[in-house]
């Protein structure tokens, strides 16, 4: 019983570490696109942070 237990309690933890995972890579190409897009319209702009 107790086996049953822990298989079942390791299950639910790496089904949530598996979409916590998969969550952070969207959150990361978010973050990648948004500072490319910031450097892209700032950068080429002609003016610099001076």
């Amino acid at each position: 019983m107790l086996l049953l237990v822990l298989v079942l309690l390791l299950a639910l933890v790496l089904g949530g570490a598996g979409f916590a995972v998969h969550l952070l890579w969207w959150v990361a190409l978010a973050v990648l696109v948004l500072g490319v897009l910031g450097f892209a319209l700032h950068g080429f702009g002609g003016r610099g942070y001076r």
